[in-house]
């Protein structure tokens, strides 16, 4: 019998035995370590959300009320230039830190690209964050966009994301609107960019130049959600009411049922459960 490489198995005794360990998230039950995807209509606003997304996250700052870890964070901004950043960064923020990196040029997948973001990684062992701007500048002309090679180049991504506990996002395009089509079948290419991602994001303006839009929000590590979100004249995108972190206090007898130290009496609220998280948080409407 021809010698071969034995299966890894674990056994089901083994993993239940196992001390659980909650998803890695570098936005708390919203980004988690592994490769994600925001797709969004041309001009609907993408790199702005990923530009505040990098500084956010490298000043720790909270993002719509869910805590962020602090760490470096590197935006390969392919369709801009320096001074396009530039004069973004001085709209979205008063101070950007010194450890959120840009690059407006790179190689491509299976050509340096992975090599490349090995070495910054070695260098900046501390890097959270990695936005490529966009998936197609990465993606080699002489491929054609099959199931296969769509999978294949996300594959080479989320390797690098797992093997260093990091995010990398991806920012693609959305298709035109079918009457019957689902948001997320609306992400360009097969539906292996969709499969091969933990999470995807797609993000919807209500109206062109309407400021207003919707963050369809799925994946493997968080909850279905929708947030509603609005553009502010600096250009950051923030959302409609205020997310409010609200700790556990206790819990009741009855299954299923807490009771929340807020601190302060609200009006009308809405309570959202997001499993894998710390926090349970309320909107405020």
């Amino acid at each position: 019998m021809k010698n071969t490489e034995r299966l890894k198995i674990v056994t089901g005794e083994e993993l239940m035995n196992e001390p659980i360990r909650p998803p890695n998230f570098i936005v708390d039950s919203l980004l988690s370590q592994g490769l994600h995807i925001l797709a969004g209509a041309p001009k609907v606003g993408k790199s702005w959300l990923a530009l505040w997304l990098a500084v956010t996250v490298a000043k720790g700052e909270p993002m719509w009320g869910m805590s962020v870890r602090k760490g470096t964070t590197l935006y390969l901004c392919l369709e801009d230039s320096t001074l396009r950043i530039q004069n973004r960064l001085f709209e979205i923020t008063e101070d950007a830190p010194a450890n959120v990196h840009f690059c407006t040029e790179s190689r491509v997948v299976g050509a340096g690209l992975e090599e490349q973001l090995e070495t910054f990684l070695t260098e900046h062992s501390d890097t959270l964050l990695v936005i490529i701007d966009t998936l197609q500048m990465v993606r080699s002309a002489k491929r054609d966009n099959t199931y296969a090679n769509d999978y294949s180049d996300l594959s080479a991504l989320k390797k690098i994301a797992d093997a260093h506990s990091l995010a990398i996002l991806l920012i693609h395009h959305l298709r035109k609107k079918n009457a019957d089509d689902d948001v997320f079948k609306r992400i360009s290419g097969t539906t292996a960019i969709s499969g091969a991602v933990d999470s995807s994001f797609t993000l919807v303006e209500d109206g062109r130049g309407s400021g207003r839009a919707t963050l369809y929000c799925i994946g493997r590590d968080i909850e279905y959600r929708e947030l509603s979100l609005v553009r502010s004249e600096c250009n950051v995108w923030d959302v409609e009411g205020t997310l409010l972190p609200v700790t556990l206090w206790t819990r009741t007898k009855s299954p299923g049922r807490f009771l929340f130290d807020v601190g302060r009496n609200f009006g009308k609220i809405r309570l959202t459960v997001l499993t894998g998280s710390r926090f349970l948080h309320i909107w405020v409407v």
